[in-house]
């Protein structure tokens, strides 16, 4: 959410903005709701002043004037509703380094790191590795969850959970928070998040969300997260902090659900895109200076890197074009790991500033030094997610003969240097 007083201000710069993310909205609509509802607020104010001056004698003038003041408001009210569901809608702006382009063709690979495999032999994708060594059982999978269902096993299931404890570790020594959020979530830590209204459609609704204490069945709808960044937001939601304590950072740790529903008819094959998986999330809250969280966010990215490097998996760094990044962020990589079987990199990070556009959402603020309350500026960064990442561990490190080797880094937690059929 923007400043409403900075969308009057720069109007151009929201419509830009707009038209480079492909939002569908009219500001022209808004600023009339906006110039609409001040109007309202002001006769409505001016009403209850005079009501206090009129006095006992001035029955039927006060009669009138509470009339006016009842109508006011109930056409202010139909006026707020309209202007908050459009104010969601208002992109953040972009940084000036962004590329514009109205789809993914206009993301631009910014660096790399390592070299792409190559193999002397024909090579068989995280699938059939996964069934020849028992490691994954997509078949039981399917039967037991329905399209997209999974069962890892073995070795895989060991790998999955090395990956999440190696990188929370890791995450520990950088002065990361480590927690386990719910995945459970009101509506308004996704509205405040930025994934609702727009991306309502990919959050899964729990349909029986169960009774509160006293027996009575709970009302208000209820999601499961597809990240665990809502919920470590809404941990500071109304929240006044202290400048002195920030930078503030977080590391969750959470099962995650995502409809798909987007995605209809794409990578349907294998663990690349599920509707539930484990990922880690990097959350962090800092003072409202763009040099500070550009810092940030790149260090955040550094973080996910060093996993991958230690994992010595090839990979590269995309930044994401204005068509491509969503509604709320200033700036987006994606990083990338090259998985054989697809013969491309695939998408296995994404590393998002979102300025203070988020905390304006979720009432997130800071006292500086000069006793100024100002928004905090909030980052987010996968640090790990599984079982998408075991793509690229069982088929780059696939041998000859049909085994896999064990990364040297997770070797020490599986306590094996290869992964053989039985």
């Amino acid at each position: 959410m923007l400043d409403v007083k900075f969308i009057r201000e720069n109007k151009d710069l929201v419509k830009k903005a707009i038209k480079n993310k492909n939002i569908h909205l009219d500001i022209d609509e808004l600023l009339g709701l906006d110039a609409k509802r001040r109007e309202l607020i002001q006769k409505s104010e001016k009403i209850k002043s005079e009501q206090k001056k009129v006095g006992k004698e001035q029955r039927e003038k006060a009669a009138e004037m509470k009339k006016e003041f009842k109508n006011l408001n109930e056409e202010l009210k139909k006026i707020k509703e309209r202007y908050e569901e459009l104010m969601l809608l208002v992109p953040n702006i972009p940084s000036q380094d962004t590329p514009v382009a109205p789809d993914e063709s206009g993301n631009k690979e910014i660096s790399h790191w390592g070299k792409i495999p190559k193999f002397s032999f024909k090579i068989k994708d995280h699938i059939q590795l996964g069934k020849e060594l028992d490691l994954i059982d997509v078949e039981k999978g399917v039967k037991v969850s329905g399209f997209r269902g999974y069962y890892l096993k073995n070795e895989a299931a060991l790998m999955h959970m090395a990956l999440m404890w190696h990188s929370l570790l890791k995450l520990k020594k950088k002065n990361f928070q480590i927690m386990v959020p719910p995945t459970l979530a009101r509506e308004f830590v996704l509205v405040g998040s930025g994934h609702f209204p727009e991306g309502k459609d990919e959050v899964f609704q729990v349909t029986n969300p169960g009774k509160l204490a006293d027996g009575k069945e709970i009302s208000e709808p209820m999601y499961l997260g597809g990240t665990s960044e809502p919920s470590l937001l809404a941990y500071y939601a109304d929240t006044l902090l202290e400048e002195k304590d920030l930078p503030i950072r977080l590391a969750g740790f959470s099962q995650c659900y995502r409809s798909e529903v987007g995605s209809y008819g794409k990578d349907t094959h294998g663990l690349y895109r599920l509707h539930e998986f484990m990922k880690i999330e990097q959350v962090v809250f800092c003072k409202a200076d763009i040099k500070e969280s550009e810092k940030i966010f790149e260090e955040m990215r550094e973080n996910c890197q060093e996993v991958l490097k230690e994992l010595e998996l090839s990979h590269r760094v995309v930044q994401i074009c204005t068509g491509d990044m969503g509604a709320g962020k200033y700036k987006m990589y994606d990083v990338e790991t090259w998985m054989p079987s697809r013969n491309s990199y695939g998408e296995t990070h994404s590393d998002s500033n979102m300025t203070d556009w988020q905390a304006r959402r979720l009432n997130i603020r800071y006292k500086n030094k000069k006793g100024e309350k100002k928004f905090v500026y909030t980052l987010n960064d996968t640090m790990i997610a599984s079982p998408r990442i075991l793509i690229a561990v069982l088929e780059n490190y696939q041998q000859k003969g049909g085994s896999v080797l064990v990364p040297k880094v997770l070797q020490k937690y599986l306590g094996i240097k290869k992964i053989f059929k039985r």
